[in-house]
Order: C-alpha cells, then structure tokens, then sequence
C-alpha cells in the first residue's frame, strides 16, 4: 500500500509541477500576499475532487463524453484569452508590492471565482487528474487505487502549499514594477500560449473532417 501511495504521490507532482495557468495563479498571490490560504485550499480541494472522480471510474465515462471536453475547451480557452488580456494591462501599467498592504488588493470572491474557472474550466486537469490519474489508479487493482489516489491528492496539496505560501520571500524582488511588468507579461503569454493549446485540436479535428 506504502508503493502505491508513493507512486500516486511522484504521479501527481510530475503532472503538477509545470507552468500552467492554475500554477502561474498561485504564485502570483503568494507573491502578493493575497487569499493565500483560500487560493491554495481551492485549488488542492479541486484536485482532491477530480482525482477521487478519476480513481472512482468516472473518468471512464467522461472519456465516452466528446461533447463535453469540447465545451469545456471553448469556456476555458475564452477565460484564458480574458485572463490574458488583464495581465497584459496590468504590464503595460505595472504597480509595484507594497508589503504592508495585506490583502486588501484583490477581492476575496474575485480570487474564489478566478481559482475556480482557472481550475474547472481547463480540460487539462480533467485529463490528467480523472482520466490520467484514474487509469493508472484503475490499475493498481480495486484496493490499490484508493492508496494511489490517497498519494496524488497528498502530492497537490504539498506543491500547492509549498507554491502559495514560499512565494512570499519574493516580496522584496517584486516591490519593483519593473519586476511586476516581467511577470504579468509573462502570465500574458503563457495564458494566450494555454488557450492556444487548447483549442488546436478543434482546429485539427475541424480540417480532418472537411479533407
């Protein structure tokens, strides 16, 4: 049980630990301060609840669902295209850290709802967490898996924790707005590249069908 665990735990992070939208989200609010707590606790819960889904067997049923996974990658390119856009506003006219301003930048709900769609409207966590996740769960047996699963949600809670709450000692770097100009560009097009990503396989499935 103790190797199944482990196995979910390093499966987890290896499909984790990569610059995402979801990741490039956290690290700006630990950078600022702001909703830490609430930021990660939404996004390992959100993880927690798709891997147990995948592990549970829906997965096997959202693979047989198309229809689905193209809505979901229509919303989720829309919303990136949007983040992506504010991020480059807030490049073009960068504000700098101001250390003792707490949390009182960003709404609470603004980070709720923005941790949410950056988590449930990207078709890339279902396929990883449930369908991914869920498949090798499926074959370490019927008891194995609940051990496998047990070690990938541990393994989202580890990174979103160590992301969130360690990217406060960046603080000082990002009290300048030059260094806040380098990072929202770089959200920009990271997040315009996801969305790209995205909806390539419509695109190709779309010329496919017409040829």
């Amino acid at each position: 049980m103790l190797h199944t665990a482990l196995l979910g735990l390093t499966t987890g992070l290896s499909l984790i630990i990569a610059i995402g939208a979801q990741n490039a989200f956290v690290l700006r609010q630990g950078i600022r301060k702001e909703h830490v707590l609430t930021t990660v606790l939404i996004c390992s819960l959100s993880d927690a609840i798709l891997i147990t889904a995948g592990v549970s067997g829906i997965g096997y049923l959202i693979e047989r669902a198309p229809v689905a996974l193209i809505i979901a990658r229509l919303g989720g390119a829309a919303f990136l295209i949007g983040y992506a856009v504010l991020a480059l506003r807030r490049a073009i006219a960068p504000g700098s850290l101001d250390v003792s301003a707490g949390s009182g930048g960003t709404s609470r709900k603004a980070v709720v709802l923005t941790a949410l769609a950056l988590t449930w409207l990207n078709p890339h966590v279902y396929l990883d967490t449930v369908l991914l996740l869920g498949s090798l769960g499926a074959a370490q047996g019927e008891s194995g898996r609940w051990a496998f699963g047990l070690g990938a949600v541990l393994g989202s809670i580890l990174w979103f924790s160590a992301l969130g709450f360690a990217a406060r000692y960046l603080s000082t770097v990002f009290a300048r707005p030059l260094a806040w100009r380098i990072l929202d560009g770089l959200i920009a097009l990271l997040m315009s590249y996801f969305a790209v990503l995205l909806l390539l396989p419509l695109i190709t499935e779309s010329r496919a069908i017409h040829i």
